[in-house]
């Protein structure tokens, strides 16, 4: 990497003697300073304070003349550099304080230094030609916004100079600032932008120069001569060498398994298995170098909060997003408070035992009395700071009513809607079509029993009202969503902890002829027992009161197993932790002049960080996730196994869909498929997402790749394409299935997958949690009972009290509202969220590229298009699934969206 590094001497002589005013900022006095330096290798630099009252007095000025005459050159030009910086919107007084220093420090050219590169060869030093200057001085308006900076500095630049390429930026200060961009102005009449968005560290942390690159893409065999060594430099700063812990103001990105979810060292039951290699495959996340545990040295030493996970500097959550998580956090911890006070209270946790409690979440919120405060606040649990707010005084704790019960309170008890929500809910991506009978599992039969389901043809033909099994399975008109085999080798192990109890489930489907999904039968299997050789169950919905609320609890069962599984697998393992290393190899591999980075870029926004503090807090050893999902301390685990059938070229949305028999190829129909479930919300939307992704990305990548050969050639791309599959996904990396990269089509078809699951894939699956299951009876993360059998202890307590039964079995109030407050703060938009489609005001120079522009505007013109076309559809009637008494409408994949938990909106990137 190059260093930029000024001479202290130099800086001394120029202004030795001179008498210096305070810079304007500070007292609102006009400065004119001129500092010019003359070096070997160099052309002479000066830099120059202006402003619009002392424009004229500059170019007289004794101290500019003194440094100027009979150096100046005809041949030269001035041009002007305006770097744009932003601060923090809160700072305490020692903050600003600093900030005070710096600006002075600025404007007298001991700050920031800037060396402007060429896309032309200096003959003399065989690198891009180079001329230097000290940012100095404000712009005379202040920008819009509060918080962003503006300083100037002019260079002579000679008029063979050629047009800058890079900026070497120098940050002298003793902290880090954040640069948005830099922009040339006066060069050829044509402002040229350097877009940053990025933390520039102090040269006390590291003495290396940044490379910014002008906002031209270029792939690598176009990269202009005086820029080569450069793009080369840049790459390799950012890979790190695989050894010593990362500190925070690095920018390495770089590879390891996830070794850092378990606390062997406090606790041995806290102790969890290593993800990622033979036996437990796993994708990767970003290394942090962290010392191994004393006590298992595979595994890596735990850092927990407040202290920050190490991600590099500029994944880290900007201020408005670190802001509202912050919030998000308290409110969690202050929905939790009556529910922890009780539990604490009583020595045990509570549960709910009658539906009128529930609703007290809602209606009535929570009011701590002065003793009950009391009593609280002597706990040794409850830390310090809730002990503060429990001083103030009675507090009022209130939950926003779900959308699935705003309209409809019992909504959640009927059968088409626990039917309508596999197809329309927070999961919609595990119900397939069912080919044949019998169901059969692939399980070990010597381990697991018969393969058999015990669904018979029997059964299934007393809900068809009179159609065959055979006729609705050559109709598919018989779907399923499947957990068997998943949970199935879990259940021993889950059922052994306290406070669990789950079976393995299967749901049948039967799709009518009006268009209405309806269950019809739960298979819910245990492992067999040497005692018992009865372990599966089948229930139907019934009409007597008993069986009705046998199906219930059934139902519930299923419920709480499709919780789990949305959570660990289609949430966080096939998009948060499956784009970690798409976003890693990116980094690594492509600069950040690479056409395909900049188009990726948006995609990849604070997902880096929001798994780090996943790892810290949700799917770690006893963390929340393990606390009130039913595989407890498995929950990772199972995450892994299911690792085991991901499919990169599976993840593509047409590719699943026919995967699981819901679409079938069409060349007539939009998009090429044709749904065998017309009404089903999650694929209809998706689909069209999905459709203008994909022109998009063609677009963009004809656009770029002109030549047969030029995604072969292209070094860059083959090698980030190369480092995804062995390095990042390197469990899988044998596997026959991955794409092949050699064509356009190739490359399309890989970037649309990846954005598709970072925006639309992303969004249909996290921002209804809060939605779906804020409402605990409509979506338990766990359930706490088997269901009774007639032969049970237990039984007649259910016959007495079947509602008592039921409660007791969902999550208790502390559980229920743990994860009541994690997923509303999983389902808040931050108010700096950036939407598919829509430009960041900061990021409007990312491409200078005329044509370029106009596809995104296409883009996002056509998006919103898909909007109204989505609007329309939850109007329309004769769409069940989105239209009816007391439905809600399927707003998952509206690409736009305000701030908070609006049930809507597609993020450019997994930020939440």
């Amino acid at each position: 990497m190059l260093a930029f590094k000024p001479k202290p001497s130099s800086l001394r002589s120029t202004f030795s003697g001179t008498a210096l005013r305070p810079p304007p900022r500070l007292y609102g006095v006009p400065v004119l300073l001129s500092f010019s330096r003359t070096t070997r290798s160099r052309p002479l630099v000066r830099a120059v304070i202006s402003d619009d009252k002392a424009v004229e007095s500059a170019k007289t000025s004794p101290l500019d003349q003194k440094h100027s005459n009979g150096s100046s050159d005809s041949s030269s030009k001035q041009v002007k550099a305006v770097v744009t910086i932003k601060k923090k919107m809160k700072e305490n007084i020692t903050e600003k304080i600093e900030n005070q220093w710096e600006m002075l420090m600025n404007g007298i050219g001991r700050g920031i230094l800037i060396q402007l590169v060429s896309e032309e060869i200096d003959p003399v030093t065989n690198s891009g030609k180079s001329v230097e200057a000290c940012v100095r001085g404000w712009l005379p308006k202040p920008p819009e916004h509060e918080n962003i900076l503006q300083y100037v500095a002019d260079f002579t630049v000679p008029s063979d100079f050629g047009r800058p390429g890079a900026v070497l930026i120098t940050n002298q200060h003793a902290k880090e600032f954040h640069l948005l961009e830099i922009v040339i102005q006066d060069f050829d009449g044509v402002p040229i932008y350097f877009p940053a968005n990025t933390w520039i560290h102090s040269r006390n942390d590291n003495p290396e120069s940044r490379i910014i690159f002008r906002n031209q893409a270029y792939l690598p065999s176009q990269t202009p001569p005086g820029l080569k060594d450069l793009r080369r430099e840049d790459l390799l700063s950012i890979r790190g060498n695989g050894k010593g812990e990362r500190m925070p103001h690095e920018r390495i990105y770089d590879y390891d398994v996830y070794n850092d979810l378990g606390k062997p060292d406090k606790d041995k039951d806290l102790a969890r298995p290593v993800l990622g290699g033979e036996e437990r495959p796993y994708p990767r996340r970003c290394r942090t170098g962290r010392p191994a545990s004393k006590i298992d040295p595979l595994c890596e030493s735990r850092i927990e909060k407040p202290h920050p996970v190490y991600v590099p500097r500029d994944e880290a959550f900007e201020e408005i997003k670190q802001d509202t998580f912050s919030a998000g956090r308290l409110k969690a911890l202050l929905h939790n408070l009556v529910p922890l006070m009780a539990a604490t209270l009583s020595s045990s946790d509570i549960p709910f035992t009658c539906f009128s409690e529930i609703d007290k979440l809602y209606n009535d919120g929570f009011i701590l009395k002065d003793d009950e405060q009391r009593k609280l606040g002597d706990n040794i649990f409850i830390g310090n700071m809730m002990k503060q707010v429990l001083n103030v005084g009675q507090k009022l704790l209130k939950y926003e009513i779900p959308a699935v019960i705003r309209k409809d309170r019992f909504s959640w008890l009927r059968d088409n809607e626990f039917a309508r929500q596999a197809l329309a809910g927070v999961n919609p991506v595990n119900i397939e079509i069912l080919k044949e009978f019998p169901i059969l599992s692939k399980l070990d039969p010597a381990i697991y029993g018969p393969p058999e389901s015990v669904i018979t043809k029997e059964l299934i033909e007393q809900e068809l009202h009179g159609m065959s099994v055979d006729k609705a399975l050559e109709e598919k008109r018989l779907f399923m969503v499947d957990f068997h085999d998943m949970l199935l080798p879990f259940i021993k192990r889950i059922n052994n902890l306290p406070g669990r109890k789950s079976y393995a489930s299967r749901t049948v489907f039967f799709y009518t002829k009006t268009g209405i999904l309806r269950p019809i039968a739960i298979e819910l299997s245990l492992p067999p027992t040497p005692s018992s050789n009865r372990n599966k169950y089948v229930y139907t919905h019934g009409h007597d009161a008993t069986t009705y609320w046998i199906w219930k609890l059934a139902k519930a069962h299923v419920c709480a197993n499709d919780a789990g599984v949305h959570q660990l697998v289609n949430h966080w393992l096939r998009t948060h932790a499956c784009m970690e290393p798409y976003i890693i190899a990116t980094h690594r591999q492509l600069s950040s002049m690479h056409p395909i980075y900049k188009l990726l870029h948006p995609h990849m926004r604070y997902t880096l960080e929001i798994n780090a503090l996943a790892r810290q807090s949700l799917i770690n050893g006893g963390g929340i996730i393990e606390a009130s999902f039913s595989p407890g301390k498995y929950a990772m685990e199972l995450s892994a196994a299911s690792y085991e059938s991901w499919r990169f070229d599976r993840e593509a949305l047409p590719a699943d869909l026919i995967h699981r028999g819901m679409a079938v190829e069409d060349p007539s129909a939009p998009g090429g498929l044709k749904l065998l479930i017309e009404d089903y919300p999650y694929a209809a939307d998706g689909l069209l997402i999905w459709s203008a992704i994909k022109e998009w990305v063609e677009s963009y990548v004809e656009h770029f790749y002109t030549e047969p050969d030029s995604v072969t050639s292209d070094v860059e791309l083959q090698a980030w394409w190369s480092e995804i599959k062995n390095r990042g996904h390197h469990d899988k990396r044998n596997e026959p299935w991955w794409p092949k990269l050699a064509t356009k089509e190739d490359l399309s078809g890989i970037l649309t997958t990846m954005i598709w699951t970072a925006s639309g894939q992303h969004a249909a699956i996290n921002f209804g949690q809060y939605p779906f299951g804020g409402y605990m009876p409509n979506r338990p993360t766990l359930m706490r009972k088997l269901i009774p059998q007639e032969t049970d202890p237990d039984f007649e307590k259910f016959m007495q009290n079947p509602q008592r039964t039921f409660l007791s079995s969902l999550p208790t109030q502390l559980q229920a509202t743990k994860i009541m407050a994690v997923q509303d703060t999983l389902s808040t938009h931050s108010p700096d969220e950036e939407y598919l489609g829509k430009m960041n005001e900061f990021h409007s120079s990312w491409i200078n590229d005329h044509k370029v522009l106009q596809m995104f505007d296409r883009f996002a013109a056509k998006l919103g298009e898909i909007e109204e076309i989505i609007n329309e559809r939850n109007k329309d009637m004769r769409l069940k699934n989105r239209t009816g008494a007391g439905i809600p409408p399927y707003e998952l994949l509206l690409p736009s969206s305000g701030p908070g938990v609006t049930g809507r909106g597609i993020p450019n990137s997994i930020s939440i």
